[in-house]
């Protein structure tokens, strides 16, 4: 199987060829990327009519974000993240994570992955790579909170880019903490996640929609203060 990059899919037939398969994993975090966090906050309140919270810097890789709950029955202990590289960092020593270097976002912030959590990073990264799919391998990663650190692994490739599209989610991993349990309710949550372009046969992850028609890598329809809002990946 040839490795998946932002443009290319997976097909079922080469999924199940390879007998590709990650379970166990659950939707974290939806991840949409901005010029700049203040680009970012005034986009979310335009969009779906929140001012998102605080979140904070990422040393490891230049970037800062801004978070806010985004937990339903059917996605407990989620969150929303706006990333952007920080202009006040400097250069990070390896291309940064989600594409980040090389995203082009003049028209405006846009959803480009999701992330899903597991409690055995490593040996999901090592199942997938066994058949032939770079995910990424593990970094660890922090970054400064009122109540601590907030420490996790996360898979990010080599070149930064994230897989099919963004519809094959980066993995992670948290350490005693996760974000979402500290989190207020924001009155945004998600009802769907739809996805294009991996298998079913590849991710056991009954939260999700796998479509076959075609459209966008990712669809995530919320509720929110100003109604129904679906956000799509370009």
């Amino acid at each position: 199987m040839s490795v998946p990059g932002r443009s290319e899919a997976l097909t079922p037939r080469s999924a199940q060829r390879a007998g590709c398969l990650v379970s166990g994993v659950a939707l974290d975090h939806l991840v949409v990327a901005a010029r700049t966090l203040d680009e970012g906050a005034r986009w979310c309140e335009a969009t779906l009519g929140i001012t998102p919270g605080p979140g904070g810097k990422h040393a490891l890789m230049s970037t800062h974000n801004r978070l806010f709950n985004l937990s339903s029955d059917a996605f407990l202990l989620s969150f929303f993240e706006i990333i952007a590289i920080d202009p006040d960092a400097p250069l990070p020593a390896r291309a940064r994570w989600f594409g980040l270097d090389g995203l082009d976002l003049s028209r405006g912030p846009r959803l480009i992955t999701f992330v899903a959590r597991t409690s055995a990073l490593a040996a999901a990264l090592a199942a997938l790579r066994e058949r032939g799919v770079d995910n990424g391998r593990a970094l660890a990663a922090s970054r400064d909170t009122p109540s601590g650190p907030l420490r996790w692994q996360i898979a990010v490739r080599d070149d930064g880019a994230v897989s099919c599209g963004g519809a094959l989610p980066t993995l992670i991993e948290w350490g005693q903490r996760h974000p979402a349990a500290s989190m207020p309710h924001s009155g945004v949550s998600l009802r769907s996640l739809v996805v294009r372009g991996v298998p079913r046969s590849l991710l056991d992850m009954p939260q999700l929609i796998f479509s076959d028609t075609p459209g966008p890598a990712l669809e995530a329809n919320l509720q929110t203060p100003r109604g129904p809002v679906t956000l799509s990946s370009s």
